[in-house]
């Protein structure tokens, strides 16, 4: 009888522990997904395409340009799909360039249109296909240094697969959207928020099977 009384009060006590300390376990899990070093001064912000609300990335991108932090801002999209390319070739057009919105909106911010280069990453589907394509091309036109801006959930992830894919030849960064609404000390309480971490973890377990099968 005595040792199940104290079974139950350990129980207890284990309980009582987990719902004291649960808020900062839970708060680890979402500031260990956001990073912020931007350097001093960098050639381009990259804005990242893939994933969600990309007009808190750009207005971070200009934020750093305003700020002298880099020299330009770089965009990327126009993303084909097999079905929109048999519509294309069925003679459909889009009614304005793939980039129209996000130059005229990054105009309004601050960052002039000859300091935004676009590229076309037609393929690019994921983080890793986002960087083969974008990261070759920067490193083609002679850039050393850059920052990527993107949702605050996906700096970690992002900067490490850039740092990794472009070593020796590119210096990368992260600048975590400042108004992107993910609140790292209280996702749990917002539906739309777990489902970006419970992703974002998703994605990390998606990659690291993929550096093992590779």
């Amino acid at each position: 009888m005595i040792y199940n009384f104290r079974k139950v009060f350990l129980l207890f006590l284990l309980i009582a522990l987990l719902f004291i300390i649960h808020d900062k376990i839970l708060a680890g899990i979402g500031n260990f997904l956001v990073v912020n070093d931007v350097d001093d001064h960098t050639d381009a912000a990259v804005v990242l395409a893939t994933g969600v609300d990309i007009y808190p990335r750009l207005m971070e991108a200009a934020d750093l340009y305003k700020k002298k932090k880099t020299d330009r801002v770089v965009i990327n999209g126009n993303r084909k799909t097999d079905a929109l390319r048999k519509l294309e070739a069925q003679g459909f057009k889009p009614p304005c360039k793939w980039h129209a919105e996000e130059i005229k909106l990054l105009d309004h911010l601050g960052v002039p249109k000859d300091h935004i280069m676009a590229i076309s990453a037609e393929n690019a589907y994921d983080t890793i296909s986002e960087a083969k394509i974008v990261g070759n091309i920067l490193v083609n036109n002679g850039m050393k240094k850059i920052v990527i801006t993107t949702s605050k959930f996906h700096t970690r992830r992002a900067r490490h697969i850039w740092q990794k894919m472009y070593k020796g030849k590119l210096q990368v960064y992260a600048a975590a959207a400042k108004n992107d609404p993910f609140n790292p000390k209280a996702w749990w309480k917002d539906s739309r928020q777990m489902r970006f971490v419970l992703a974002e973890y998703g994605a990390w377990l998606y990659y690291y099977w993929q550096t093992l099968v590779d």
